[in-house]
């Protein structure tokens, strides 16, 4: 008996073991679908701590080592689209497997470089290859859990691991470079990846065949670029400023793509992104949701460790021990939501984590320059674990809410290019605010960690604002002809199903 074939039951006595069977096998597939996501989140992050060890030995110059992240950023946020829609038109298992493929060679290549250029190819590899791996996993998430109630089980787990990937980034970083050096925080996802490539072509059936369409080249090339061009814009503001010539360059450029890429899609009888997706408000909440999530996740965690680092001076692998209770937080509570959006509704659930989000990161903003952990960084950690847990989990439901299996890829992809623009823009924003309040207070003679400190804390007060802008709209862009109570009474309704 295959996975998702129907079952012939014969007799009452082999039903239920092959009832027993198949649904083993899902949630094995879904262990194996969330280690490779886990593997993705964790190298957006893990690589940070290595830098400057890979600088002293590849002769990377600051710049040099901006580029070992923005290799890697690029083509993940770039192509996410069109690897979603690729997995929709050739198999969500087959592209699942070769972005894996790919993964592994592309952090073998990068743990063996001898030189930058080297090693920026690789991290591209590993980009290109996450976009094909990322939103094939989530469709192939949701095709294995039709069942409503089994649905928000994964999708609690999925949610859960990507945000204790984002977490365990840093401690596992400062753990593996301390112990083995620069190479290791590569070199870690070859065991794994390869365990992921050998044990899930044995849990699910082979794709089934599709009939052949022809794929909108012209509107994939356009907004593949488009999306390149504006991570890269942002990637520019973090870096230059919002006002340099290439930042402004490549905002343009992004502008110009996109809004070709929107004629392409309207005059285009197969098109790659059929706007009607965003008929679904579901669909286009989620994806909103998502992109101010993913804006201050990125912010959190990166302001989090440069304060615990630079103001704190707490060492690599103390700041990454130290943030282990908002990651714990954060697994736990993903794993109850599921219930809470039975009981209180999928956006209710949403809204309500965000503010506990919110209320964390208002709290944290507080915290001096001479903070200590237990009396002033342990609650506001809490705190935003738990609020991060539950609008990780409701926020990603929401966007998938609805979605028909042959969009299942596209949904996917929107999930992650909202989370990696988000992240992005996030970033960009205010990190060069935080930067421009920081130079103030110092020009006005502030010590330097107390000017650290102040532009710390108008990250994570943006970050809340960010917050709080998603549990609005979570309760205000409700499908068409819905009361918000009707609305409610609905996601409740179909997740008890």
């Amino acid at each position: 008996m295959t996975l998702n074939s129907p079952a012939r039951l014969e007799t009452t006595s082999t039903a239920a073991p092959d009832a027993r069977s198949r649904s083993t096998h899902r949630w094995w597939a879904l262990a194996i679908l969330a280690l490779a996501q886990f593997l993705v989140i964790l190298d957006a992050t893990i690589v940070n701590i290595a830098l400057p060890s890979i600088g002293g030995q590849l002769h990377l110059d600051t710049a040099g080592l901006s580029w070992v992240i923005t290799a890697y950023v690029l083509p993940f946020g770039g192509l996410l689209l069109l690897g979603g829609r690729l997995a929709d038109r050739y198999g969500h298992r087959r592209l699942f497997l070769i972005g894996t493929a790919g993964f592994i060679v592309g952090s073998a290549l990068a743990g063996f470089s001898t030189s930058g250029i080297l090693l920026f190819s690789a991290r591209a590899i590993q980009g290109a290859s996450a976009a094909l791996l990322a939103p094939a996993a989530l469709a192939l998430v949701t095709q294995l859990f039709t069942s409503n109630t089994d649905r928000g089980k994964a999708l609690g787990i999925w949610g859960a691991v990507a945000g204790f990937g984002s977490a365990a980034g840093v401690l596992l970083g400062g753990v593996l470079t301390a112990a083995f050096g620069w190479q290791a925080v590569f070199f870690v996802n070859l065991p794994v990846g390869i365990l992921v490539v050998a044990s899930l072509p044995s849990l699910l059936n082979r794709d089934p065949k599709r009939a052949a369409e022809r794929l909108d080249a012209p509107g994939a090339a356009a907004i593949t670029a488009g999306l390149i061009a504006a991570v890269g814009a942002l990637t520019s503001a973090e870096r230059l400023g919002f006002a340099h010539p290439l930042t402004l360059a490549l905002f343009a450029a992004a502008a110009v793509l996109i809004a070709t890429f929107i004629v392409i899609e309207h005059r285009s009888t197969s098109p790659l992104v059929p706007f009607s997706i965003f008929a679904n408000r579901a669909v286009t909440a989620g994806n909103l949701v998502i992109l101010l999530l993913g804006g201050a996740i990125v912010a959190l965690f990166f302001a989090l460790s440069v304060y615990m680092q630079t103001v704190l001076h707490y060492d690599a692998l103390t700041a990454g021990v130290a943030q282990l209770p908002l990651a714990g937080a954060l697994v736990v509570v993903a794993g109850i939501v599921p219930s809470l959006i039975v009981r209180l509704g999928m956006r209710n659930t949403l809204a309500i984590s965000l503010l506990v989000m919110a209320g964390g990161l208002l709290w944290l903003a507080t915290a001096p320059s001479d903070a200590q952990f237990v009396t002033q960084l342990l609650g506001p950690s809490l705190l935003i674990g738990m609020g991060l847990g539950g609008a990780a989990v409701s926020g990603t439901q929401l966007a998938v809410h609805g979605v028909t299996p042959t969009d299942a890829g596209l949904a996917g992809g929107l999930v992650n290019a909202s989370q990696q623009i988000g992240g992005a823009l996030g970033i960009a924003v205010l990190g060069a605010i935080a930067a421009s309040r920081t130079a103030a207070l110092q020009q006005q003679g502030a010590a330097a960690a107390d000017a650290l400190t102040a532009g710390f804390s108008w990250v994570f007060l943006g970050s809340a604002m960010l917050a709080v802008a998603g549990a609005i709209i979570a309760v205000t862009v409700r499908d068409r002809h819905m009361t918000p109570a009707a609305a409610a009474r609905s996601a409740a309704k179909d997740l008890s199903a």
